[in-house]
């Protein structure tokens, strides 16, 4: 008799021609049981893979590799006492089978020149990280300066900043980027005003201020100034635009 389970892909499984040859069924008998099993069709592309194999006279015929829960699903309609019995031979074999499986793991040096390599190969990794993390460390702490900063400036000094960050921006040019992305409104009253979602992410914050006219009535201003968070949030964002 066949080996009734067996490794594949490291996983393990049995096929069609076993489960025919120790329920003494015949094979195309197997395949249509397996075909009529009204599982879903996500569950039979995971425990009922189609494959091939070759009889002695060199013809390629079909049969399905089966994973252990396809396995329970089919053989619940094989009864009686032998079937039982089959059943729990494979349930066995399947739980042993799985044990015995390795867990792939990283590979032990056999060597004092290979365990001298991988120690180089490790150190050089760690010190290209260690490079590349102080290299990165300016732009984290100008990052966290700006969202800590209790200072807002306005959009044109925006457009400044950017530019010394090497992004080449204008101020009218950033008006419209911002009105473009939806950070800022774009028409009527709320022209150059923040959006909701902007207030929300608390890029922006609006200065208010009172003017008394010489005719005695009063007009107020509303002026857009970027937070230290906006500030942060948009070198960011436009230095990815221009990378």
């Amino acid at each position: 008799m066949s080996q009734l389970v067996f490794v594949n892909d490291g996983k393990a499984v049995t096929d069609s021609l076993t489960v025919a040859e120790v329920f003494g069924k015949e094979h195309r008998r197997v395949m249509q049981d397996i075909r009529e099993l009204e599982c879903s069709e996500e569950f039979s592309l995971h425990n009922f893979v189609q494959s091939n194999y070759s009889n002695g006279r060199g013809r390629s015929y079909e049969k399905f590799i089966i994973t252990q829960d396809g396995f329970t699903l089919l053989a619940m309609g094989y009864t009686g006492k032998e079937a039982m019995r089959f059943k729990e031979n494979y349930i066995t074999e399947f739980n042993r089978m799985r044990a015995g499986l390795v867990t792939l793991a990283p590979a032990v040096p056999q060597s004092l020149p290979e365990a001298l390599r991988m120690a180089a190969d490790l150190a050089e990794r760690n010190e290209q990280l260690r490079l590349q993390a102080e290299a990165d460390r300016p732009k984290i702490i100008f990052a966290e300066a700006l969202e800590t900063s209790g200072s807002s400036i306005l959009i044109g000094e925006l457009a400044k900043l950017l530019k010394q960050n090497g992004i080449n921006i204008g101020q009218n040019r950033l008006f419209e980027a911002l009105r473009r992305d939806g950070y800022l409104g774009s028409r009527g009253d709320y022209r150059n005003m923040p959006t909701q979602r902007s207030m929300d992410l608390k890029l922006f914050e609006i200065k208010t201020r009172t003017i008394n006219n010489p005719d005695g009535s009063v007009r107020t201003t509303r002026t857009t100034k970027v937070t230290g968070k906006g500030q942060s949030y948009f070198i960011n964002k436009y230095r990815e635009a221009v990378g």
